[in-house]
C-alpha cells in the first residue's frame, strides 16, 4: 500500500448574476390618439384592453408611465417596436428604457 493520501478539492461551481433590468417606459405626447397607443400596447406588450387603457391613462395624466420590466435587450427590442409601429403610421409615438434601480 502506499502512504500518499489523495485529498480531493470541493468542486466550486461559478456564481451567476441575475441579469440586469431594464424599464420600458411610455413618453405621453399630445398627438397620438389614444386608440392607436392602447392597440401598440396590447399588440407588442401583449397588454389585455383594460391593461392597454390604464398604462395609457396614467401616461396621459403623468407625462410617463412605466409599461414592463425586461431585460436589457428585450426591453430595448420591445421599446424599438413600439416606436417603430407609431412612426409607420406618422404618430410620434415614443417609448424609452432606463435601468432599473
Amino acid at each position: 500500500m502506499s502512504d500518499t493520501e489523495t485529498i480531493q478539492r470541493p468542486v466550486v461551481l461559478p456564481k451567476t448574476e441575475k441579469p440586469k433590468l431594464y424599464k420600458v417606459i411610455l413618453l405621453n405626447d399630445d398627438f397620438t390618439p389614444r386608440d392607436f397607443v392602447t392597440s401598440v400596447l396590447m399588440s407588442v406588450f401583449r397588454m389585455s384592453e383594460s391593461e392597454a387603457q390604464g398604462v395609457m391613462l396614467t401616461a396621459h395624466r403623468l407625462g410617463a408611465c412605466v409599461v414592463a420590466v425586461y431585460t436589457k435587450e428585450v426591453a430595448e427590442m420591445k421599446a424599438k417596436d413600439a416606436t417603430d409601429l407609431g412612426r409607420q403610421y406618422g404618430f410620434p409615438l415614443a417609448f424609452t428604457t432606463e435601468k432599473e434601480s
